[in-house]
C-alpha cells in the first residue's frame, strides 16, 4: 500500500509536466509527450510488479494476516467512481452544450434534451454500484 502512496504523487507530477509539454507546438513536443508516456507506463509497470512481487509487505507474516484484498477492492472503488465521474462529466459537458443550443432554437425539445443529458449523468451512477458492490466484497 505504501507503494502506491509513494506513487501517486510522482504520477500527479509527471501528468503536470505532460500537460505543459502538450502545450507546446511541433514534432519536438510530440516526441517528449510519447517519451513521458512511455515513462509513465515503465513506472506503473514497474510498480505493478512490486506490489504484486511482495503483497503481504515488509512487515512478515503479521501482515499476511490483515485484508490485502480488501484494501485492493476499496482501491477499486475509487477507480471505479472516480473513471465513472469523470467519464459522466465528460459526456454531460458535450450533451449539455448540445442541448442548449437545441433549446436555444426550439424550446419545445426541452424533455427531450433533458432525458439525453439524465443518460449521460447514469454513467456516474453505475460507478457508483460498482463501488457498492466492491465494499461490499471487501
Amino acid at each position: 500500500m505504501i507503494a502506491w502512496l509513494i506513487a501517486l504523487p510522482v504520477l500527479a507530477a509527471v501528468l503536470g509536466a505532460a500537460r505543459l509539454l502538450a502545450r507546446r507546438r511541433g514534432r519536438a513536443a510530440l516526441r517528449w509527450l510519447l517519451g513521458v508516456n512511455a515513462a509513465v507506463l515503465a513506472g506503473a509497470l514497474a510498480l505493478l510488479v512490486t506490489v504484486l512481487a511482495d503483497p503481504a509487505g515488509a512487515a512478515g507474516p503479521a501482515a499476511a494476516t490483515g485484508s490485502g484484498s480488501g484494501s485492493a477492492a476499496l482501491i477499486g472503488a475509487s477507480i471505479a467512481v472516480a473513471g465513472a465521474s469523470i467519464g459522466a462529466a465528460i459526456a454531460v459537458a458535450y450533451t449539455g452544450a448540445a442541448a442548449i443550443a437545441a433549446l436555444s432554437e426550439r424550446p419545445e425539445l426541452f424533455g427531450r434534451a433533458m432525458v439525453i443529458v439524465g443518460l449521460a449523468e447514469g454513467i456516474a451512477v453505475y460507478g457508483l454500484v460498482v463501488a457498492v458492490l466492491l465494499i461490499g466484497k471487501a
